[in-house]
């Protein structure tokens, strides 16, 4: 994942092919890429004939994919940044239908930044990382640094959780790959640009050695994004050229090299209209040999959209993606996999929060005050921060848009608020605006702010500006996004409300969602519940509906 300072090259790409792929968690590589047929341990029912599928796989914002295969079950793990909880992971039975199960950083622990206590952690956090199942001790083992300062590991028996701290290591793995050897041997891949590799202890926990690999020649720039995996005998890096290129090192040496470099694909046109080429990702094997990569797209203002293609292998050993007239197929046959265990749960629909625990669809902005909100029977919102900023808002629920288009219904019941609370729902990044319900003298009224922005340091340069209002009457009322993330132009937002939950109004003028993508992650539905004045205030959140065309 780049840095937010670092420029790189964001062609749209006309051609060019090539490609490589590799991978799989080593422990389940399964057969070599020549081989004929998998191995019995990964023999299970037999596979069943699927119908095509359309990219994206997943129309929302999950970055840094990192894809693996445990028994008959797939699971990605990606970039959430500040969002918290963090590293989201997805599950899905045949690489094309994908929920979320859980989270592998409960909390970003990592200082009042994070709490949006004094300071912020806006587009620090959770970057590229790693998720990887160790057969040994039966143990998924998530891994990432934090800050550019040093690396933390967690872990957990099921990918639902409880997740665990297990360790943090003072070398930071910038964008790191973490592979299990099939001895048991830890090792990670990682760096910008130079590329080293470190061996970890048995039990996971500090490091042993760590050795520089590899230095990318200057002709091809900054590699970066590394996925580190060990296929018949040999041990492959894959590295991304952000954003526009991707590249694989090999090598028979073991796992310190020496490597030898090979172009995987450079401005690949993508299968998204207006997005970008297809990068960075994962590469993961079926169960009956066939190899996939999972890569995303930039595809701005939604954020960066996975994307599948299949793979074969040279003689030699070396992968190639599979084209469609040149370019990564907006469409390919399914892969063939037994039929699933059961439907992965959507990610839409409706939420009517009737549970103690929120749905791993949810992720806050920054750390919750865990003692401002509640689920069951509804989601209340206790105003947490005294504030004119919606950036400073603590407590500030956030659920990723579904593309091309998508829209969110909220009802609200604002009978709690109390004078100078602000509480609704907003299209949010660094550029936001919202709809919803503000208290002042007693009385409350709709209204629709737009202008506020973030400058390239993500401080606060506008707080917004309210450009349409109407009176309100009673204490409930339904609010409504709609958010068109098309990518390759900036992309319409627009609020409407209504008084009986079925005849809605429109409230102000479309909102302009920016396609820049250096905020990184794309825009977000938010729900949010602050005070101006005092702390008290309190709204309730009956039920929430992303619905897509």
């Amino acid at each position: 994942m780049s840095c937010p300072r670092q420029p790189f090259d964001r062609r749209k790409a006309l051609t060019v092919g090539g490609g490589l792929v590799t991978g799989a968690l080593l422990s389940l590589a399964g057969p070599s890429p020549t081989a004929a047929s998998a191995p019995a341990t990964a023999r299970g029912p037999a596979p069943t004939a699927a119908a095509p599928y359309t990219n994206p796989v997943i129309w929302q914002d999950f970055a840094d994919i990192d894809v693996i295969r445990v028994g008959g079950t797939y699971y990605a793990s990606a970039s959430t940044m500040h969002y918290s909880p963090g590293a989201p992971v997805l599950r899905s039975y045949d690489l094309v239908n994908w929920e979320i199960a859980g989270h592998s950083v409960p909390v970003l622990d990592f200082g009042a930044k994070y709490d949006l206590n004094g300071a912020r952690g806006y587009v620090r956090g959770i970057w590229a990382s790693s998720l990887a199942y160790r057969p040994a001790n039966r143990t998924f083992y998530w891994l990432g640094q934090i800050d550019f300062a040093r690396t933390y590991v967690y872990t957990a028996t099921a990918v639902e959780g409880p997740w665990s701290r297990l360790t943090t290591i003072n070398t930071p793995y910038y964008d790191a790959g973490l592979l299990v050897d099939t001895d048991d041997t830890l090792y990670v891949a990682y760096g910008n640009t130079t590329i080293s590799v470190a061996q970890l202890s048995p039990d996971g926990r500090s490091q042993i050695r760590t050795q520089q690999v590899f230095t990318t020649p200057s002709s091809v720039g900054t590699l970066e994004g590394s996925r580190f995996y060990k296929i018949n005998g040999q041990y492959y890096i894959f590295l991304t050229r952000p954003a526009n290129g991707q590249y694989i090192l090999k090598s028979s040496g073991g796992p310190f090299g020496p490597y030898t470099m090979r172009q995987v694909l450079l401005d690949l046109r993508g299968p998204i209209p207006g997005g970008g080429v297809p990068h960075q990702g994962g590469l993961v094997q079926t169960q009956g040999g066939a190899w996939y990569y999972m890569a995303f797209v930039d595809a701005y203002p939604g954020g960066r959209v996975p994307v599948l293609a299949p793979v074969t292998w040279t003689p030699d050993g070396w992968p190639v993606v599979q084209l469609v007239n040149g370019a990564w197929g907006t469409s390919y046959p399914g892969p063939a996999v037994p039929a699933p265990p059961r439907q992965v749960t959507p990610m839409t629909g409706v939420d009517t929060f009737d549970g103690t625990a929120l749905k791993p669809r949810w992720e806050w902005n920054h750390n919750p005050d865990n003692t401002k909100w509640s689920a069951g029977d509804g989601l209340t919102l206790r105003t947490a921060t005294v504030t004119g900023d919606l950036y400073w808002a603590r407590n500030t629920l956030t659920h990723r848009i579904q593309g091309p288009t998508s829209t969110a219904t909220v009802e609200l019941d604002h009978s709690a608020m109390r004078d100078g609370d602000r509480a609704g729902l907003a299209l949010l990044r660094d550029s936001s605006a919202w709809i919803g319900v503000r208290r002042d003298g007693g009385a409350a009224r709709m209204t629709m702010v737009n202008g506020l922005t973030m400058d390239g340091s993500w401080n606060t340069t506008a707080t917004g500006t309210e450009v349409a209002s109407a009176p309100l009457a009673g204490g409930r009322v339904w609010l409504r996004a709609t958010a068109d993330i098309r990518p390759g132009a900036a992309r319409p937002g627009t609020f409407s409300y209504s008084t009986d939950g079925t005849h809605f109004t429109r409230l102000g003028p479309a909102f302009s969602m920016g396609n820049d993508w250096r905020f990184f992650m794309g825009y977000r539905f938010a729900l949010f519940n602050h005070a101006t004045q005092a702390l008290g205030g309190a709204v309730r959140i009956a039920r929430f509906e992303l619905s897509a065309p």
